[in-house]
């Protein structure tokens, strides 16, 4: 990725809302999943309160495209003194994925929870996202944890 391509990463702000919603459907559609639109309007408004432990970047093209997202909660731990940063949701739009957005976001996020004193920053994927794991061999380390889910 040369500087005149490489995306601007910033927090997304309230006018960012109708390119944040269809991006973050396209994300949950990878995933096979969807949400109801009263989801939709919970976590926009989370993520715009300065209140709540949520934050959400955005990387957009230059001509102003949005076109990869990261949400990100910071939450306490049992193992640690500082805050724990987790990039819960990464997506880069299929017509610009491998052009180094993804990297860009992970480490945008890494400079977000180094502002705020985070001690980790960590990230979860399906087994199956063989593309993304290249990516996150190549900059993280692996945990060897399995995530298990109970539904309550």
């Amino acid at each position: 990725m040369t500087d005149t391509t490489k995306p601007t990463i910033r927090p997304l702000a309230p006018q960012d809302r109708a390119q944040w919603e269809p991006m973050w459907r396209a994300y949950l559609a990878f995933y096979e999943t969807s949400l109801p639109p009263t989801q939709y309007d919970l976590t926009w408004q989370r993520l715009q309160d300065a209140t709540e432990p949520m934050h959400a970047l955005g990387a957009f093209a230059a001509d102003g495209r949005l076109i990869g997202l990261a949400h990100v909660i910071f939450h306490r731990s049992c193992w640690l003194p500082d805050w724990t940063c987790y990039l819960q949701d990464l997506f880069v739009d299929a017509a610009t994925r491998g052009s180094g957005t993804g990297a860009a976001l992970i480490e945008a996020t890494a400079d977000l929870a180094r502002q705020k004193q985070a001690g980790r920053l960590y990230w979860l994927t399906q087994e199956t996202n063989t593309p993304a794991r290249r990516l996150y061999d190549h900059i993280a380390a692996a945990s060897g944890f399995v995530q298990y889910r109970k539904p309550l």
